[in-house]
Order: C-alpha cells, then sequence, then structure tokens
C-alpha cells in the first residue's frame, strides 16, 4: 500500500522556515512593503513575526502565497 502524497505544497515546511527564507531573499523593509503588517516595519525580527503570523491567520495566509510566489528564486 502507497502513502498518500501531500498535495500541499507547504506540506512539512515550518512556518519559521518560510518566513527566514523570505527576509533572507527580501529583506524585512521589501517584506514590509509586500505584505503590510507592523511585525515586519517596525522593530522587525524572525521571533516576532513568527508570534504574530502564529495567532493572525489572514497575515500568514499573505505570508504563505508570497513564500509560493518567491519559491523557485530560492533554488540556487
Amino acid at each position: 500500500m502507497e502513502k498518500q502524497q501531500s498535495k500541499d505544497p507547504l506540506h512539512g515546511i515550518t512556518l519559521k522556515i518560510i518566513l527566514e527564507k523570505l527576509v533572507d531573499y527580501y529583506g524585512f523593509d521589501t517584506m514590509g512593503e509586500l505584505v503590510n503588517i507592523k511585525c515586519f516595519n517596525e522593530n522587525p525580527s524572525i521571533k516576532s513575526s513568527l508570534t504574530f503570523l502564529r495567532k493572525t491567520e489572514w497575515a500568514r495566509k499573505k505570508v504563505e502565497e508570497l513564500y509560493l510566489k518567491a519559491e523557485p528564486k530560492f533554488e540556487n
């Protein structure tokens, strides 16, 4: 019996990994322009952003969408 492969493109990728890759690629300044949320624009950090994104579904969805659009650029 074969295991069912998840169709979710974010399956197995933690929010922390998503955020770290985006910040490494764009930086917080550009992230704040692309996803206009306070945790990217005022005293940004991975820790504070993770705390906010874990509690705020709409913001997490925007960050996940940005990750999916940018993901091909991460591959060197």
